[in-house]
């Protein structure tokens, strides 16, 4: 028996697309390598862009994110990269400032533009994918790639950071959802998905995050009824389809985004809210062996400056649109040859 997810409120409300993009002077590109099982997501800022970022994984790997703390001297960012490649992924940044220095976009220092492109990875190693690439990984060229096909829509699941994803028993994906306040502020996550942990309850098709499922966006199951008794298990499972993991091998990299007008430090208080999705949508979250982080981004377009109270809202928006990102990940997961994990719309 399972309690079915809600219909969707006045106050609970996603934008046209339920994407990211759904901020405006957001855009998002993907690019993928099959072969390899792996790939980049680039968002890119129409102009830019308030940044802040919050680390809370034991095990990240990250670039350009000191200057994005509140007391540093850089205040906005023209993109932000999620890879996958583990450490290797981190050329993919040096693409996307291809792209962007090309077009003379950047940071103007001494007649030259320095595109600020802070950037995560996380670790698709193994999961099938053949990793025998040669003398060079493919990162900075998927970097340009994705650069280049940003647009307002996007793939999602098995797609750019996520390709090459997994979690506990399931493929993992790339999951994006948006939210618009009752105040007209909108509110979106970006987030490839490759935890440590669990995102369905037990050994069930649940998802953690369905109380903040709106229009049945993955799958409509709500929660089990009775919850089962291994609900809070701490052991990592893995099903009986799926081999056993190196638990280091993880990581889930996103980005929240708001067309709010934030200072740099409200953006970072946005980033550390939003990590309270992972934990509602992760079961267990922020362990030594993931990398988690999450960026900030806060485009101004709307031209709102949120009052306190306000601002209360748009950080508990910030977690529930994270976590309903997290889900969707999964749930839009599609089949590829050698996969080590089924996915969940296989189950």
């Amino acid at each position: 028996m399972t309690q079915p997810a809600k219909g969707t409120s006045g106050s609970l409300r996603s934008g046209k697309r339920n994407l990211i993009t759904d901020v405006a002077g957001l855009r998002v590109g993907n690019a993928q390598n099959d072969h390899i099982k792996t790939g980049v997501t680039a968002i890119l800022c129409d102009r830019a862009t308030t940044a802040a970022v919050q680390v809370l994984g034991g095990a990240p790997g990250a670039r350009e994110t000191d200057l994005l703390e509140p007391h540093n001297t850089v205040q906005t960012i023209n993109a932000i990269v999620l890879s996958g490649g583990s450490a290797f992924g981190l050329d993919s940044a040096s693409g996307v400032q291809a792209y962007l220095r090309e077009r003379k976009i950047g940071f103007e220092a001494a007649g030259h533009h320095i595109p600020i492109v802070p950037s995560a990875i996380l670790f698709d190693m193994h999961n099938g994918g053949n990793k025998d690439w040669g003398r060079y990984p493919p990162y900075r060229e998927l970097g340009y790639q994705a650069a280049d096909s940003a647009a307002e829509d996007f793939g999602l699941g098995s797609c750019g950071a996520g390709a090459g994803a997994l979690v506990a028993g399931f493929k993992g994906g790339l999951g994006s959802a948006s939210h618009i306040l009752p105040n007209g502020i909108t509110m979106g996550a970006l987030v490839a998905v490759n935890a440590v942990g669990s995102v369905t309850v037990g050994n069930g098709r649940h998802f953690w995050a369905a109380p903040f499922e709106q229009n049945n966006e993955f799958g409509g199951l709500g929660y089990p009824h009775p919850l089962p008794a291994d609900a809070a298990d701490l052991r990592i499972k893995f099903r009986d389809s799926a081999p056993t993991m190196p638990p280091q091998a993880n990581t889930t990299i996103g980005t929240i985004a708001t067309d709010a007008v934030l200072t740099k430090a409200q953006a970072k208080r946005l980033a550390i809210a939003a990590h309270d999705g992972y934990s509602r949508a992760i079961w267990p979250a922020h362990t030594p062996f993931d990398g988690d982080l999450i960026f900030a981004l806060a485009t101004g377009a709307s031209g709102i400056e949120p009052t306190v109270e306000e601002f209360i809202d748009l950080c508990a928006s910030a977690a529930s649109t994270m976590a309903r990102a997290v889900a969707r990940g999964v749930y839009l997961a599609t089949p590829q040859e050698n996969d080590l994990f089924p996915c969940w719309n296989a189950g």
